[in-house]
């Protein structure tokens, strides 16, 4: 704590020093002043104009600073999009960490949300243009705007806690994850600390408000400077902060703590697969899993029977989950699942025609099975194009007018011979040129959504914040374009259907069990232009390949 102080009050004189800088020119002039009226100089000549040259320097320096202060004063620092949860929500949850923060003797938050990542922290919101619109907090990232200041809160922080973590974690465990969060609500309270981090969050936000505006040019660049001064101290103050808290908390619950971090990790692991390998495909198509928090449940159940290390994970399902802490956790689940498709994915705030939830039960059958033949529908178009380039595919061209049937022999003819590894490599390039261009207009729509509907375009508009894969190969995009057609072809000719693997995503059924084998034989037809264990491989599923697959 006394590193943390340190640190505040070294970001305090850096104001302090900005401040008398910025007053030295005026300090001059009144120097001068005094001196030629009591007559210690001259009035007159060269000490005249001397006067007169700082008094305007004073002047335009005091108007620059003054309008500096307002920007920084009025400048609203960015909020973290949150799902709010009021008291009468969630009073056991409240309880909880009231209970928790008496026991620590700091101050207990002053309320709660949750964000869609596996993360927690203490997110003050006092600032007076938060104060006016509390909505906005509960929502969407607000933009960093000019606000008018009113009189200075001194409400606690609020305790921002990771939506995973409740449905993953039992009550014990959440307690002793919040017991160091909760504690830095205690040097949150600290008059110096408050007031370096307020300074800092100011800078910040004037920063971003003078971006892109030139006659805020100079704010800007006094602020970056500022900032760069303070930066050093203030991340040597926060380490100080969380040292602190992490010290006062070590009475509480400490062995718990232990196995709450090894579950925070897990926590990690399955959320990011759920949403890279389960999420996404129903986000690209206009669908949100409304349950992804009950989803990630599933998704680290399974993920403690396939792997050894997670051994004994399973038993603790039995205890209380920290979920149960709320009164309606159905509601809260879609609420941050909403979020988490604004944030990763940049959607719509609200549900429409093309933009609609989509319950677990319902996945294998409305976003598995369509992905799939769109997925398919995409290569038969890519295909139809390469029909006008003999020189790279063997089979001859059909007439004109007749266009080829979406089969999987198809594509096999397409891919074994001679010039199987020119059509592969030219099949790769423009499945990426066809996803890259409906991702450009899924992405101008958002946009679009986002100014038509008055949502906010700092998150909506520039959105995905966050990218969650990185741009496939085009190799990798037609073996999976490959692997869609003959899912495809299994489910209409073979009795297959489609499923849902809690940590791979799409899955096809076979007898109603998950059937593996296929990726190694797709990768083989396309690498090596061998098709033969694929041929294999449909044989033993008793896939007809010549049979034409159902298209979206």
């Amino acid at each position: 704590m006394l590193v943390a102080r340190a640190q505040a009050l070294a970001v305090l004189r850096i104001r302090s020093a900005a401040l008398a800088v910025a007053l030295l020119p005026a300090a001059a002039a009144v120097v001068l002043a005094a001196g030629i009226a009591m007559g210690r100089i001259p009035d007159g000549g060269a000490w005249s104009t001397a006067r007169w040259a700082v008094l305007g320097v004073a002047v335009l320096t005091l108007a620059l600073t003054a309008g500096v202060a307002a920007v920084v004063a009025r400048a609203r620092p960015a909020l973290s999009p949150t799902v709010a949860i009021p008291e009468e929500k969630a009073p056991d949850l409240y309880r909880l960490v009231r209970d928790l923060a008496e026991r620590l003797e700091v101050p207990a938050p002053s309320a709660m949300a949750l964000t869609p990542d596996c993360d927690s922290w203490l997110e003050d919101r006092t600032h007076p243009a938060h104060c006016a619109g509390q909505g906005a907090a509960n929502g969407p990232r607000p933009r960093r705007a000019l606000a008018r200041p009113r009189r200075r809160s001194t409400a606690a922080p609020v305790l921002v806690i990771g939506s995973p973590f409740l449905w993953w974690m039992r009550v014990a465990e959440l307690r002793a994850l919040l017991a160091p969060v909760v504690a830095g609500t205690g040097p949150a309270a600290h008059p110096d600390i408050a007031a370096a981090r307020r300074f800092v969050r100011g800078l910040d936000a004037a920063v971003a408000v003078a971006a892109g505006r030139p006659a805020l040019a100079f704010v800007g660049g006094a602020a970056r400077l500022l900032l760069s001064s303070c930066r050093a101290h203030a991340a040597e103050m926060e380490r100080g902060v969380a040292a602190a808290a992490s010290e006062r908390a070590q009475s509480v619950d400490y062995g718990l703590r232990i196995v709450a971090q090894e579950q925070v990790g897990l926590a990690y692991a399955g959320w990011d697969r759920l949403l890279n390998r389960v999420a996404l495909p129903a986000w690209r198509m206009g669908r949100w899993p409304s349950r992804l928090d009950a989803g990630v449940v599933s998704a680290l159940t399974e993920l403690s029977r396939r792997d050894r290390l997670a051994e004994g994970f399973a038993s603790r399902l039995g205890e209380r989950p920290a979920c149960d802490l709320l009164e309606e956790p159905g509601a809260i689940d879609e609420a941050a699942s909403l979020l988490a498709a604004r944030l990763f994915h940049g959607g719509p705030a609200e549900s429409g025609p093309d933009w609609s939830p989509v319950a677990w039960s319902q996945y294998p059958e409305e976003v598995v099975d369509r992905k799939w033949r769109l997925e398919a529908a995409r290569l038969h178009r890519v295909l139809d194009v390469l029909d006008a380039l003999p020189a790279l595919t063997p089979a001859p061209a059909p007439p004109a007018g007749m266009a080829a049937a979406p089969t999987v022999a198809r594509v096999l003819e397409r891919l074994v011979g001679p010039a199987a590894g020119g059509v592969a490599e030219e099949l790769g390039a423009r499945l990426g040129a066809e996803v890259a261009r409906e991702a450009a207009q899924e992405e101008l729509a958002a946009k679009r959504s986002a100014y038509g509907t008055g949502a906010d375009p700092w998150v909506d508009g520039l959105s995905p914040l966050f990218p969650l894969q990185p741009p496939r190969s085009g190799r990798e995009l037609l073996a999976d374009h490959v692997t869609a057609m003959v899912c495809c072809a299994a489910v209409d000719t073979a009795g297959a259907a489609p499923g849902l693997d809690w940590l791979d995503g799409p899955a096809l059924l076979v007898g109603g069990a998950r059937r593996p084998g296929l990726a190694p034989t797709v990768l083989s037809l396309i690498e090596e232009g061998d098709d033969a264990p694929l041929r294999a491989w449909l044989g033993e599923v008793g896939v007809r390949p010549e049979k034409p697959v159902r298209l979206v």
